[in-house]
């Protein structure tokens, strides 16, 4: 099966980042948003970001204005899907949303077309379910923050997964540039179930008065060579993001080991989410 056209679900942080990527690797992309101002913010977003590899000498003016042209924007599912050969869901962390989504994609799209997840903890398998007539066409494909800078993509296959569904994400992921790595489909996967309650621990420490956010920070940057620390990492990938990849590894282990700090709870209920509000356990 030959790629040249998909359709990128979400114009937040992940899905501009995928369109990005895509397109600049030759791929036409269609990019889906309810939004139309979530959609203006994303090319301006993916437009800066191309002048950036102009300014470093990693991509020419061309190559810029090439990536852009390749990206058309959509307001709705039905007239942005229907003529691609592969559709990646970038939407937040909720499985009613995403349920609903890929109940309108299996509606609209070929039966030959992939639908993906970039979902960074949710089930492959429960998502294939509610479309069970299209679940060998259903994976994961985990991409990492920023999109455009990560190598990794989690590649899951869900329980009905397709070895050819498979084989052409894997293939396409090395067309992106990125490193596959392929995973069984679990909560959290293998990148947020090790990361999360590392975080959700940094988060304790504090509560507990332990340290403060700056001296666990620098204790897990000096002493574990870690290029960013917990907290700050929490911040970049919002708190509100973690709360939930928290509760759904907590609920899809019945574990207690994965129960989310309280000041993770009120911090998010407060409205400080870090980076994209301007203060978490940092101020921006």
């Amino acid at each position: 099966m030959e790629i040249t056209k998909v359709a990128v679900i979400g114009a937040g942080t992940m899905g501009n980042g995928i369109a990005h990527v895509f397109a600049q690797s030759g791929f036409k992309v269609n990019l889906i948003d309810v939004n139309q101002g979530s959609l203006d913010r994303a090319l301006a977003t993916i437009d800066k970001n191309l002048s950036r590899m102009v300014a470093k000498d990693k991509i020419s003016e061309s190559d810029k204005d090439a990536a852009l042209s390749r990206i058309q924007t959509f307001t709705d599912i039905k007239s942005g899907a229907d003529s691609v050969q592969l559709v990646v869901e970038a939407v937040n962390e909720n499985f009613d949303l995403k349920t609903k989504i890929f109940k309108e994609l299996a509606e609209v799209t070929s039966e030959e077309t992939i639908l993906a997840s970039n979902t960074s903890s949710i089930s492959i398998t429960k998502l294939a379910g509610v479309v069970k007539e299209r679940s060998e066409k259903v994976i994961g494909m985990h991409f990492f923050n920023p999109v455009p800078v990560m190598k990794l993509v989690e590649v899951v296959n869900g329980l009905d997964t397709s070895d050819e569904t498979y084989e052409v994400i894997e293939n396409l992921s090395k067309k992106l540039g990125k490193t596959p790595v392929y995973v069984n489909d679990a909560p959290g996967f293998v990148s947020n179930r090790v990361l999360m309650p590392m975080i959700n621990e940094a988060i304790f420490c504090v509560y507990e008065g332990v340290a403060t956010p700056e001296n666990v920070d620098e204790v897990m940057k000096l002493g574990m060579a870690h290029p960013m620390g917990p907290l700050r990492l929490a911040d970049f990938i919002g708190l509100d993001v973690c709360l939930d990849i928290l509760r759904v590894l907590y609920d899809g282990f019945a574990d207690p080991k994965y129960r989310p700090c309280p000041l993770l709870v009120k911090m998010v209920d407060a409205g400080k989410l870090g980076d994209k509000t301007g203060e978490g356990f940092y101020k921006y």
